[in-house]
């Protein structure tokens, strides 16, 4: 049986994370992670899933460094706090009555957030796609269960973390307190911009603002779902479209 480094460890461990292996009931040492190495984890290559992790992280860091310059200690800093995961298309990550235990970078993929109604019915309260951020905030730092579902609308590839360390990497690295400011400002920003525009525009607005806005975005959400975060039928969002198609 072959020993492993402390970085082989780290690898294999955030590997079994990504495999959908529960954090909080894997607590890995060297002796559980020859285990998983003996029972099912041969077919796991050490260098792929490090290669995979650094790619994903230097999606993170670029992110972060448009609004924050970071030094070689946040760096490394940052790199310990963060755990990969990748959803299959409509795999949850948070459902209705859990408490939302990530906030959720998207490094691939499109994620939504939304809920659902005594009636059955979802109403999508957000999106996420690459290089945004997503969680239900209010469980995330409350602990409360959340009222909201969140699942992948295409395959992605997420960097998640804890609220432990998130406060956690707040203090380490303070840059980071400056970098989540900013984006708690353009998202209370983004949410009163969109109040505007559901009390103030028609639904033909509403779209023809949401196509200018992520045009790109229109043709990875399927039709119904954008329906409903506009806040119409998905038959008056179809005459939307026909109507815009022919005045070209």
């Amino acid at each position: 049986m072959p020993r492993f480094s402390d970085i082989e460890v780290m690898a294999l461990s955030f590997t079994a994370k990504c495999l959908s292996i529960d954090s909080e009931h894997y607590l890995f040492s060297k002796q559980k992670v020859n285990y998983l190495f003996q029972s099912n984890a041969y077919f796991i290559s050490i260098h792929a899933f490090l290669f995979t992790f650094a790619r994903m992280f230097d999606v993170l860091l670029a992110h972060i460094q448009e609004k924050v310059t970071l030094s070689a200690t946040d760096v490394a800093v940052l790199k310990s706090f963060f755990i990969p995961k990748k959803l299959r298309k409509r795999q949850y990550v948070l459902q209705e009555g859990d408490v939302c235990k990530y906030l959720l970078f998207v490094e691939k993929g499109l994620l939504r957030m939304y809920h659902v109604d005594e009636k059955g019915t979802e109403h999508m309260i957000q999106f996420a796609w690459e290089g945004w951020w997503m969680a239900d905030t209010y469980s995330f730092l409350s602990g409360d269960v959340s009222e909201y579902n969140i699942d992948a609308t295409e395959d992605a590839e997420l960097l998640m973390i804890t609220l432990e360390n998130f406060e956690a990497l707040l203090l380490q690295a303070p840059v980071m307190e400056r970098y989540f400011r900013i984006l708690f400002q353009n998202n209370i920003i983004s949410k009163e911009k969109r109040l505007v525009n559901t009390i103030s525009y028609s639904a033909e607005e509403k779209y023809t603002r949401m196509a200018a806005a992520n045009p790109q975005l229109l043709q990875r959400i399927p039709q119904n779902l954008i329906a409903s975060y506009l806040g119409i039928t998905p038959e008056t969002l179809s005459r939307i479209r026909k109507k815009l198609m022919k005045s070209k």
